[in-house]
């Protein structure tokens, strides 16, 4: 449990209401041990605050004050006395929910159409480059590597990959090289920017893609690294081709 409040302020990293707290300067705290983990179940509770923090600090950073939400959660985690009686909270919260959300959704309209603008531009911009060629659909890919294999996947087939994905800006999303294992999935089961993309590859083939916010997620946003009407960027190496029997 004393490693806790350190999970949680993870949520502080990159949010405005943070940022705009501490323009002042102030003295630095002096560098806190590493945290050991002894066993699986300890470095599985780690990731889970890494993977929670990573996903509510987009949100927290929109409307909410990051500091106050850090400091709630550590407390009730840590079944402290927290400010505000824990039996008002439903209330409180719900009394400003469609405040909430009404300016959430406003925050993302404009980020959403700030998206578009900039992915337009983008690829624009991009075609012109040497090397980078489009299809009829809008996919914009270039060649990095040419394997050995002489076969292209099917729609239907199972492929065998290894990918690096990032937003035009180059902020990573996803990444099986990261991770340091492939992944195998159907053609039919991807967004359709990969559907097509990996059409035109061969086995041994390293392509890099720029899809277009209607061939990815259009205007969802599936993580918040991802925003709505986002393109995407890709490279992706063609390990193996399975053919469905």
């Amino acid at each position: 449990m004393k490693n806790l409040l350190l999970v949680f302020m993870l949520l502080l990293a990159g949010t405005t209401a943070f940022a705009q707290k501490n323009q002042k300067k102030t003295k630095q705290p002096e560098a806190q041990p590493a945290t050991v983990l002894k066993n699986g179940i300890d470095s599985a509770s780690y990731a889970y605050g890494i993977l929670l923090a990573d996903q509510l600090k987009e949100m927290v950073s929109k409307v909410y004050n990051a500091d106050l939400v850090v400091e709630a959660l550590s407390a009730v985690m840590r079944n402290e006395k927290t400010t505000l009686p824990q039996a008002d909270a439903i209330t409180i919260f719900q009394s400003y929910e469609l405040e909430i959300r009404n300016k959430i959704a406003e925050i993302e309209k404009v980020e959403a159409e700030a998206a578009k603008a900039e992915g337009e531009k983008f690829l624009e911009e991009n075609k012109k480059r040497q090397g980078v060629m489009s299809t009829t659909s809008g996919l914009q890919y270039e060649v990095l590597t040419k394997g050995a294999g002489t076969v292209s996947p099917l729609p239907t087939d199972q492929v065998k990959v290894h990918y690096h994905g990032t937003t035009i800006d180059g902020t990573m999303f996803d990444s099986s090289v990261e991770r340091g294992e492939p992944v195998t999935f159907g053609l039919d089961q991807v967004i359709p920017g990969w559907t097509e993309g990996l059409q035109l590859m061969h086995a041994g083939d390293k392509f890099k893609f720029f899809i277009p916010a209607n061939l990815a997620y259009g205007d969802r946003s599936p993580t918040p690294k991802i925003k709505a009407n986002s393109v995407l960027v890709f490279e992706v190496e063609l390990i193996e081709i399975n053919p469905t029997e």
